[in-house]
């Protein structure tokens, strides 16, 4: 028989006491429930970092925000696995519990445009060693009328035109598939008239698509927010496209976009922290991939170095 003194009993409640706490939170379906191959891995790597692990998989859409709402407080340490649309669940419902709980991130979808910007591997299991690690970077995340967005903010033509082009054409034309997917939309393009406003400036034109990013991919494709993108710099990247009166106008937007050079009146792109939107009617925005509601006046603000999110 094996006899446990009192300060052994004691010792091992403390040890007990001392073990850090965290929250796994992933969606089952993601890159086609690929985390279920790998989920005893990750589980295994969290362990032996020291953490008592509690899993636990999303069953609806923004049940991950709920979740993480609800036991920030609990947990030392929250990691998500899905598309960057889990991720923006969690970090909305980190931001909404008001703890400043490290969010670590094991990427599992099929742009994980975030990721890419992070460097955090794909390899689910290297993913693992770095959401469960100690290196934490003050991240930007954004403010949507009160809502948050991780990466992206968008309106317009080509807004789930990215997550609509297959992976295999983005491999073979890069960023040039983009474009050749929205143009199948021509024959209807929707316009909105707006006005906007940011940095002391105010432009009223009419637009076919327009973006507020923090990222240095969007929908898979890097460069497409410009060459000097920082994800703690307390500014976002914009880009809004006008509406094409004229083929020619069209030829222009399309030859700057390919190219990424800034030849044309026909595209504003500038920096800012915060920018309003006003409308004479409601627009269609999404948020990291994600339906973010109609708006006809909207306040986008830098939240700069609000999350704590882990990476390499």
């Amino acid at each position: 028989m094996i006899r446990l003194t009192g300060f052994e009993i004691v010792s091992k409640r403390e040890m007990f006491k001392m073990s850090k706490r965290l929250l796994f939170i992933y969606n089952p379906f993601s890159g086609k429930g690929l985390i279920k191959r790998h989920l005893p891995d990750i589980i295994d790597i969290m362990v032996k970092k020291g953490y008592d692990v509690t899993t636990y998989p999303t069953q609806a859409r923004e049940d991950g925000m709920r979740k993480a709402k609800l036991e920030a407080a609990n947990y030392d340490r929250i990691v998500c696995s899905g598309g960057d649309g889990t991720l923006d669940e969690v970090m909305t419902g980190v931001m909404q519990s008001g703890v400043d709980v490290p969010i670590g991130y094991i990427p599992a979808g099929s742009t994980n445009d975030f990721a890419n910007s992070l460097k955090i591997p794909k390899d689910m299991p290297k993913a693992a060693v770095v959401a469960a690690g100690d290196h934490a970077f003050a991240c930007d995340i954004g403010d949507f009328n009160g809502d948050t967005f991780v990466y992206v903010a968008a309106f317009g033509l080509f807004t789930e035109v990215s997550y609509q082009t297959s992976q295999q054409m983005k491999n073979i034309l890069g960023h040039v598939a983009y474009i050749l997917e929205g143009i199948k939309h021509l024959a209807d393009i929707p316009s909105f008239m707006m006005q906007v406003e940011y940095n002391g400036n105010i432009i009223q034109d009419k637009f076919i698509y327009g973006m507020v990013t923090n990222s240095i991919s969007v929908g898979g494709f890097k460069g497409i927010t410009g060459d000097d993108v920082k994800l703690d710099d307390g500014v976002f990247e914009v880009t809004l496209i006008k509406s094409p009166r004229n083929p020619i106008e069209l030829n222009q937007i399309l030859r700057s976009l390919t190219s990424r050079s800034d030849e044309t009146d026909m595209i504003y792109t500038f920096k800012s922290n915060e920018l309003k939107f006003t409308t004479n009617k409601p627009v269609p925005w999404t948020l990291d991939g994600e339906f973010g509601g109609e708006h006809t006046e909207l306040l986008v603000k830098n939240l700069n170095k609000r999350v704590q999110i882990m990476v390499p």
